[in-house]
């Protein structure tokens, strides 16, 4: 599981890192909330650790900035305001859950289990499929060729879309606006490198790829090379 810490604090930011990773969580850490926000927006994690009162940007602003471009990544707020209008605000905001400091650790991963639990996403049945790639939307499962293809979730969704819209044309802003529901141009190369390690995945050893780039206007699958 991916976890991104957002926390000015140097010293309890290295001592969650350090030990979440030591209970087996995959650990990216920000120091203010801008750059933080940036890494949600731009990368997949399983689950954001936010600090109350950051630098830049505050827990609060980063949550609704997410929440406004429609990234649901579950969030816990940590913060020494213990006030009960204090957590009802960060909850309103869209956080998932609310810590006050201290907390014990054992808590802490408790709390990102049952966070991650009650966020658990189950897309409608059915199957979907390009020449010998499967891709199945309940069970979440990828093959190619029988080969198991392990995807985080927004390769996944990236996926998804390229193969619900197999044959067709799919420019970089529909990307954005049906994946990450972006509708502004984020100025990075989002699209672009998710495809191409998408494609690393799907395509890498097999006999022929499935992933094409129409240049200068966008990406599709397909079983047949485009025009």
């Amino acid at each position: 599981m991916r976890v991104l810490i957002v926390e000015d604090d140097p010293e309890m930011r290295g001592f969650l890192g350090d030990e979440l990773r030591r209970e087996g969580y995959d650990i990216t850490a920000a120091e203010d909330g801008r750059t933080g926000l940036m890494a949600a927006a731009t990368d997949d994690f399983s689950i954001l650790i936010l600090d109350r009162m950051l630098p830049k940007l505050d827990g609060l602003g980063v949550v609704i900035a997410l929440r406004s471009m429609g990234i649901e990544t579950p969030v816990i707020l940590l913060t020494a305001l213990g006030r009960v209008d204090e957590r009802v605000d960060g909850l309103r905001a869209g956080a998932d859950d609310y810590m006050v400091k201290p907390f014990a650790l054992s808590e802490l991963v408790a709390r990102i289990e049952g966070v991650a639990r009650r966020n658990s996403w189950k897309p409608e049945c059915g199957r979907l499929r390009v020449a010998d790639l499967e891709l199945n939307r309940l069970t979440r499962a990828v093959a190619r060729g029988g080969r198991p293809i392990a995807l985080k979730a927004r390769e996944f969704r990236l996926l998804e879309y390229l193969m619900l819209n197999a044959g067709k044309l799919l420019t970089r802003t529909m990307l954005l606006e049906a994946v990450w529901d972006f509708h502004f141009d984020p100025q990075t190369s989002l699209v672009d490198s998710h495809i191409s390690r998408l494609r690393a995945k799907i395509d890498t050893g097999a006999e022929r790829g499935l992933i094409q780039t129409v240049r200068g206007a966008g990406y599709l699958i397909a079983d047949e090379p485009s025009a």
